[in-house]
């Protein structure tokens, strides 16, 4: 039913369901009914590929499939040989901010870079090394020198200036310092300096907090802060591609904690900057570069909150009016994620049923009928029509199979029978939508 899943996979598919988030790594091996936005998306990564940059808001309800949908898009995006990374808004993090919130956000994508080899993130190191080791072998080639002896301290600083020359025919914003910081990495990269090679890291990722502190560590005068990470983000997407990557694709989830920020000057100005991303994007002045937004039906549509009390936003991000559930765009920014069908459910929870098995090696005694009867009294529930959502009833047949499992002489039927519906959103966005409404 399910070809080449490895036991890790398997493992991060079963544990992560469990825990009502989504896996890291294998998603693709229990993906249904997205067939029609993935095609779409495989041909939104060619425009990207082929140097044109997009911007991408994927709206649904709580637990409906977003951050489902960010992962698949993650694993299609790196067989395609692009740099990945992902980050959620949480409220310490935000895209506009004069006291270090952005800066924060900036970090957790770079602890999030992912490629092929790396999907689970923390692949900065492994990018830099491997763009260090193309400009050394390209300055040896040119110089006529060897591959070993150009790596002796003798030409330390060829190659750092092959380094600051590189850097500077790709960045425009911030390359000298970008550079700077690069080529201290390549200095404790060669010398064996752990230490200068951690700080370079550190400059790179926004860690450092004061212009002191880098000067003392690495002689640079400034450092990423709220006001340049973006910037900073353009640089690095252009030295992935001049490493030969497709492009560079960062995806946001959780943007509903944007709608939440109760100061309206500062939520606008996070608007505003989005604003900034989405002209730059498709305006041509950036390339190869391709962010997704993940968030809820109030993020976009509420008009006192949302995106669309942005009027710059809500006229660029308005719906294809011709649209219907039957006859879909999904060339537009804004892709609205439609409910999983019964019958969809029904395959997942059969391909989820296989994984459970393959994990632990058992084989559980539930029927075809039995997954329906379960499906039944689901949907049947109280309060199902209104909040029930994906993720739990994937949480709720996992943790029905986990106690049988452990449990093989349960009465399943009374089991199937003990299922609540509840309201999965959280407790601050049910309030905010309560005051809205007085």
């Amino acid at each position: 039913m399910i070809d080449n899943i490895k036991p890790k996979e398997a493992t991060s598919i079963i544990n992560s369901l469990v825990s009502g988030v989504v896996p890291k790594i294998g998603v693709q091996h229990i993906t249904v009914g997205r067939s029609e936005e993935v095609n779409a998306f495989i041909g939104s990564l060619e425009d990207v590929k082929n140097g044109l940059s997009l911007v991408k808001f994927w709206i649904g309800d709580f637990g409906s499939g977003k951050s489902f949908m960010l992962h698949l898009l993650n694993t299609v995006a790196l067989k395609q040989k692009f740099v990945v990374a992902n980050a959620d808004f949480t409220p310490d993090n935000r895209l506009y901010a004069n006291d270090g919130k952005s800066v924060i956000l900036y970090s957790a994508i770079m602890d999030n870079i992912s490629i092929q080899t790396k999907p689970e993130g923390g692949a900065l190191q492994t990018l830099l090394e491997k763009w260090i080791e193309q400009v050394i072998a390209k300055t040896a080639e040119e110089n006529h020198i060897s591959l070993m002896e150009i790596r002796t301290d003798q030409y330390l600083n060829l190659i750092q200036n092959s380094i600051m020359k590189t850097v500077n025919e790709i960045t425009e914003v911030g390359g000298f310092d970008f550079g700077s910081a690069i080529v201290k990495y390549y200095e404790g990269y060669i010398k064996g300096d752990e230490l200068l090679r951690r700080n370079a890291l550190k400059w790179l990722k926004g860690e450092y907090t004061t212009k002191t502190e880098a000067r003392q560590d690495l002689g640079i005068r400034e450092i990423i802060n709220d006001s340049n990470y973006y910037d900073m983000l353009k640089n690095f997407c252009k030295l992935f591609v001049s490493m030969g990557y497709s492009g560079f694709m960062i995806n946001l989830d959780e943007a509903i904690n944007l709608y939440k920020i109760s100061v309206s000057a500062s939520r606008e100005k996070n608007y505003e900057k989005i604003l900034s991303i989405y002209n730059d994007c498709f305006q041509g002045k950036v390339s190869n570069l391709f962010i997704n937004f993940a968030g809820t039906k109030e993020f976009l549509e509420n008009e006192r909150r949302g995106l669309f009390s942005y009027q710059a936003l809500k006229s660029r991000l308005e719906g294809n009016r011709f649209e219907t559930s039957e006859f879909r765009d999904f060339a537009q920014p804004v892709i609205k994620l439609m409910p999983l069908n019964h019958n969809e459910i029904f395959v997942l929870l059969k391909k989820l049923k296989y994984i459970f098995d393959y994990n632990y090696k058992t084989e559980l005694n539930i029927s075809d009928e039995e997954i329906s009867t379960f499906m039944e009294e689901m949907f049947n529930k109280p309060g199902a029509a209104e909040f029930l959502t994906p993720r739990e009833v994937i949480r709720d047949f996992l943790n029905i199979l986990n106690i049988i499992r452990q449990n093989p002489e349960v009465d399943k039927t009374r089991l199937f029978g003990e299922i609540e519906i509840t309201d999965e959103r959280p407790n601050d966005l049910i309030l905010l939508d309560s005051i809205e409404e007085l």
